[in-house]
């Protein structure tokens, strides 16, 4: 999971977003992009339950900011930090919310409240 950095944090919806593609290995338990990514649990791990113990690395589009810290493909065909393989694409908000039918809010959730246990 994302760590963050403690200085970014989603002030509004932003124009794009992080997608993993099909071709994410998650780089076989080691994923490169989470590094990078200045939201804490904005990316996680999915495991792969047919073929342990390989997985993916999914992001949470109420998270995302949009920085593309996560990508490698940078202006004119420079490679940056990243994903070494490619298997994120920066989406349009527009379009990812017209294709699963949510409208993404400015900020993100409020985390849950832990549970209290009666007495």
């Amino acid at each position: 999971m994302s760590q963050g950095d403690g200085k970014a944090a989603r002030k509004k919806r932003p124009r794009i977003l992080a997608i993993t593609t099909d071709c994410c290995t998650g780089c076989a338990g080691s994923p490169a992009c989470i590094e990078y990514c200045p939201i804490e649990a904005c990316m996680f791990w999915v495991p792969d339950e047919d073929h342990p113990p390989f997985g993916r690395i999914e992001v949470d589009p109420y998270l995302c900011i949009g920085c593309q810290k996560c990508i490698s493909k940078g202006p004119d065909g420079a490679f940056l930090d990243g994903c070494p393989w490619d298997a994120i694409e920066m989406v349009p908000t527009d379009d990812w919310e017209a294709v699963h039918g949510i409208t993404l809010p400015d900020l993100p959730p409020a985390p849950p409240l832990p549970e209290t246990v009666p007495a």
